[in-house]
């Protein structure tokens, strides 16, 4: 039995913050919050009118960072200075490192920008890279890096409870313990923001599905983005949630460019600077696209044929400027990658989109 996430919507027809349509390619954009991108002469409150052009220019939402390894805005700092500033796009973190902030206060803190923002926060969250980009941040944080995964799963089923606002709220899990915690700050929305979350481990897949309103990956291979988001849904299945809203979103590093080697040098001079390692190594692990719009269509639209919906883009350029003249360029991606979902070019990727 095939078993269907059903996206919900908002006004008009459209599409709700943190939800998908099915037979639309929504487009979001990481604003530049951390340091490497701002240069020496650059105010840090570019990277929010890099957000007002973002949405003027046709994005659907608007992404912060989360970790403490690099200088950087911090994440729902970032998004409560966009959620004054615009109207419509939708306000996410990709992704939220819950262990970095006690569960209480965050749950208010992240309360208060979906109040402030009338309900367009999207919380994507992860319990932290393996290696130097994980367990070091958990170290500056004061947070044990054993039982993360059990640790996030339990917080976001905390804030869950507090942004109800009723209470007193009890909550004895396997690493997180409160007794009669007062009423908290109510979301905007009834149960809060929807959360999506990172990793595509099996164990990550099936969490995903079980417990999560979305899932914002970064695989390599698209075929893995396939499989995976079909094992969310057998998940999802198993825990009876077969008909629960859902939004499969992808994380992935774009450079539209006519340079005769594809973009090659300027994306490993990218990966170098705000990933520590070569391009070589960054797509083994990363999702990928780069060249001219003809060949990043054709990328992109191979996730688009395997499932997802949601392109949250990371602008493999290095600084503010750069990435706002690749605002329109991508923008303009648009159509064609629609046309794929629908069937109407009848190439490779609009077969298999026939096929799902």
């Amino acid at each position: 039995m095939t078993r269907t996430f059903t996206p919900t919507t908002g006004p008009a027809g459209t599409a709700a913050p943190g939800t998908v349509s099915a037979d639309t390619v929504r487009m979001g954009v990481f604003v530049p919050s951390t340091k490497v991108h701002w240069g020496e002469s650059t105010d840090p409150r570019e990277a929010v009118s890099f957000g007002v052009r973002a949405e003027r220019t046709g994005f659907d939402s608007l992404w912060a960072t989360d970790s403490l390894l690099t200088p950087r805005l911090e994440a729902l700092t970032v998004l409560a200075a966009l959620a004054a500033v615009t109207e419509r796009v939708a306000l996410g973190t990709g992704a939220l490192l819950p262990a970095l902030r006690t569960p209480v206060q965050a749950a208010q803190t992240i309360a208060s920008v979906d109040l402030l923002s009338g309900g367009r926060l999207v919380l994507g969250v992860g319990a932290g890279y393996p290696g130097g980009f994980g367990r070091p941040v958990y170290a500056m944080a004061g947070t044990p890096w054993p039982n993360r995964f059990a640790r996030l799963d339990e917080t976001v089923e905390l804030w869950r409870r507090l942004w109800t606002g009723e209470g007193p709220v009890t909550f004895h899990g396997e690493v997180l313990h409160f007794d009669d915690l007062v009423p908290a700050t109510r979301a905007f929305r009834p149960g809060g923001p929807p959360v999506w979350l990172g990793g595509a481990t099996p164990a990550a897949l099936a969490r995903a599905g079980r417990l999560y309103d979305g899932w914002l990956p970064y695989p390599p291979d698209p075929a893995d983005y396939g499989t995976g988001l079909a094992a969310i849904r057998d998940a999802a299945g198993e825990a009876g949630r077969g008909g629960t809203p859902f939004a499969p979103a992808l994380f992935v590093n774009v450079l539209i460019t006519d340079a005769a080697d594809g973009g090659r040098a300027a994306m490993d001079a990218y990966a170098l600077a705000n990933y520590r390692r070569p391009v070589a190594e960054l797509e083994k692990i990363q999702a990928i696209a780069a060249g001219t719009p003809e060949a990043v269509v054709e990328r992109l639209g191979r996730y688009v044929a395997q499932g997802a919906r949601h392109l949250v883009i990371r602008i493999a350029a290095p600084d503010i400027p750069a990435q706002l003249g690749q605002l329109d360029r991508l923008v303009a991606l648009r159509p064609a990658l629609n046309s794929l979902l629908a069937g109407a070019t009848g190439g490779p990727a609009a077969a298999d989109v026939r096929r799902r």
